[in-house]
């Protein structure tokens, strides 16, 4: 069966340290991805997602405007980020790695994200449900996010690691119908 992203209940969020002393969160709110899923056989699966950069949100307007730009991710020349996976590898019991490119910025880097099957169930109106987590570290600095300022007692304003956490809910799509083919006239 093919299962298609709802995006209305999933995200794609990031954390990363501020001052190195507390952990400024964000998200994106524009995405999407195309999924192929073999559900008896997670690991033949395949996901290609993009993300809107514009659609950043850290609940602050004018560190979301400093995002944008030039010094981070330059969302004028580069709109999007996306993710190919390459491979998924069994990992334990209902657990995963999903390995695949990251490209942000124009470079792209392999990234391995802890993937974890949440289960599947029925919502109220008969439509197949199944969730998935997916969790990595970065470094910023590999994708020419570089930008920061040096603190007077030292260290960074802007930490180097980013933690990537994703809450996927796929809904089960029903095949469509095929056409009979047309009879031959004779």
């Amino acid at each position: 069966m093919a299962w298609s992203l709802d995006t209305s209940h999933s995200s794609v969020e990031f954390a990363v340290k501020h001052m190195m002393i507390t952990t400024v969160r964000g998200q994106f709110a524009r995405f999407n991805a195309a999924i192929q899923v073999d559900e008896h056989r997670l690991e033949n699966s395949s996901l290609e997602a993009t993300v809107e950069v514009a659609s950043i949100d850290t609940h602050d307007a004018n560190r979301d405007k400093h995002l944008l730009s030039s010094d981070f991710f330059d969302a004028a020349t580069y709109p999007t980020m996306t993710f190919r996976s390459k491979r998924i590898e069994k990992a334990g019991e209902g657990q995963y790695r999903l390995i695949g490119d990251l490209t942000i910025r124009g470079v792209t880097r392999e990234v391995a994200f802890n993937l974890t099957d949440e289960g599947k169930g029925k919502d109220p109106w008969g439509n197949q449900r199944w969730g998935l987590t997916a969790e990595a570290q970065i470094n910023r600095k590999d994708w020419n996010l570089s930008w920061n300022v040096a603190l007077e007692t030292g260290g960074w304003l802007v930490g180097e690691q980013v933690k990537i956490r994703l809450e996927i809910e796929l809904v089960q799509t029903q095949p469509q119908p095929q056409a009979e083919p047309e009879k031959a006239l004779a």
